[in-house]
């Protein structure tokens, strides 16, 4: 797989079905999340990290975000009243429009195509956060290594990348496949079987592949926790690291 896969994917995703790709819940497919439900647990994300970053001692509100991997824009819209600005960044183009189609805010957020492996559309030391959480996992190794050190790079001195990644799998029957059977396996079952659009990868970053990627790229990792439990199939960490 590569950034060309992961863009034809999930624009069929973002054309067919974006609020189930975004969030991929029982119950809400074929169009059946109810969008301001759908909002609130974009609401309840930014709130949940709100708290664990105040009780680290780091700030909650913020000049200019980027929101990495926006989707529909659940995250962005959260995060807006904390912010100046908020720049949402998707690869797909369905997603962005969608995004824009959702958007309540006070109309201070940008949907910005990026398809890019890079950020480079943005200059070092643009933002105070960069947010991502449920995208860096649909991703190919080599492209998540690049973009973790792309989001120190864009961030300022002191500011504050929020992270959330599976660190390993669970030992539950799906998280026991995905640890045995080959990609192309499973993109075909879920085709085929379970009758997704698209197929949609999962990666996982071991923390010592982290802690050892942010030590390279100048990131201090100043807070770590068990993440929201959006899956029991994967054991997620969401990481607060400091741009030195």
């Amino acid at each position: 797989m590569n950034l060309n896969d992961v863009r034809r994917d999930w624009t069929k995703l973002g054309t067919e079905d974006p609020l189930w790709a975004v969030l991929v819940q029982p119950g809400k497919r074929g169009g059946r999340w109810d969008v301001e439900e759908f909002l609130a647990t974009g609401r309840t994300d930014v709130e949940e990290t709100a708290g664990q970053l105040r009780r680290l001692g780091l700030p909650t509100r913020w000049e200019r975000v980027l929101d990495f991997g926006c989707g529909a824009g659940r995250l962005s819209q959260a995060l807006a009243p904390h912010a100046d600005e908020v720049v949402g960044v998707d690869i797909a183009p369905p997603m962005l429009e969608t995004a824009r189609q959702l958007d309540q805010s006070a109309g201070n957020i940008r949907f910005v195509l990026n398809d890019a492996p890079d950020l480079s559309q943005f200059p070092d030391g643009h933002f105070d956060l960069v947010y991502s959480t449920l995208v860096l996992q649909h991703l190919p190794r080599p492209a998540i290594d690049g973009y973790l050190a792309e989001f120190l790079r864009v961030l300022r001195p002191g500011g504050i990348a929020v992270v959330g990644l599976p660190t390993e799998l669970a030992r539950t029957a799906k998280g026991l496949i995905w640890q045995v059977a080959p990609f192309r396996l499973i993109s075909w079952a879920q085709r085929h079987l379970l009758k997704y659009p698209a197929p949609m990868t999962m990666t996982v970053v071991p923390h010592g592949d982290m802690v050892r990627l942010m030590d390279a790229h100048g990131g201090d990792i100043v807070g770590q926790w068990r993440d929201l439990p959006y899956s029991e199939d994967w054991i997620c960490t969401r990481y607060a690291v400091r741009r030195a």
